[in-house]
């Protein structure tokens, strides 16, 4: 008896696997912009004001980086968690959106690193990690709305 099963292909599996990163990272990345902007199951740029500053003024009081570094950083951290998000997520420049997109973590991993938060730098070096992967998979994304230049 021949057993002819039909197996997938390994690029399609490359291509599955790279399509849960996207998604899961875009989610992910998306999500955590958009509840800097939650205060009380409403969102707004009031909420989104007072829950950075009070973050920047955490992380400038507790470490080594300067307040006027954490309030750039904090008041951009929102808007460019929800543009990357989305761009990873509709595959925007993927690429790129997932390069940039990784930086911005780890500059949150530098912050808790700076105000020595062990178990955050753990959970935000796991997301790291899962933007490195699927930078290294970039090539086998199938479904984009503007592509790379060199991808598939």
């Amino acid at each position: 008896m021949n057993d002819h099963t039909s197996s997938p292909s390994p690029r399609s599996d490359l291509t599955s696997a790279f399509l849960l990163l996207r998604l899961f990272l875009g989610l992910r990345t998306l999500l955590a912009g958009l509840e800097k902007f939650e205060a009380n199951k409403s969102f707004s740029f009031s909420n989104y004001s007072e829950n950075m500053g009070r973050i920047a003024k955490a992380i400038a009081d507790y470490s080594i980086i300067p307040a006027w570094a954490t309030n750039i950083f904090a008041m951009s951290l929102g808007f460019l968690l929800v543009i990357f998000g989305a761009a990873i997520l509709l595959g925007i420049k993927t690429r790129a959106s997932l390069f940039l997109g990784g930086l911005v973590y780890v500059g949150l991993g530098f912050g808790l690193m700076a105000v020595q938060e062990g178990e955050g730098v753990a959970w935000i070096g796991m997301q790291v990690l899962m933007f490195a992967v699927a930078l290294t998979l970039v090539r086998h994304n199938r479904f984009a709305l503007v592509a790379d230049k060199h991808c598939g």
